[in-house]
């Protein structure tokens, strides 16, 4: 885990138990918010500047099991 709170998208995606590409998703798509889902790291990348997204999984955890809850009692209303 990277410091305390943000974690890479490997270790987020393993530990929420969905694959990197549903957590990428989830982020371009809104549902993950910036500053508070998930931030950029800069940290050892060179130009052309393409940073990396570090998740705070505790906060994704959240907002996932949120929008799971909804998704099924929709369904089963």
């Amino acid at each position: 885990m990277l410091g305390d709170i943000w974690s890479s998208s490997k270790l987020t995606a393993e530990q929420l138990g969905i694959t990197e590409i549903k957590l990428s998703f989830l982020r371009e798509n809104g549902i993950l918010k910036p500053g508070i889902h998930w931030k950029s790291s800069p940290l050892g990348q060179k130009k052309p500047w393409k940073p990396k997204a570090l998740y705070n999984i505790k906060m994704c955890r959240k907002i996932i099991n949120k929008f799971y809850f909804e998704e099924n009692y929709d369904v089963a209303a």
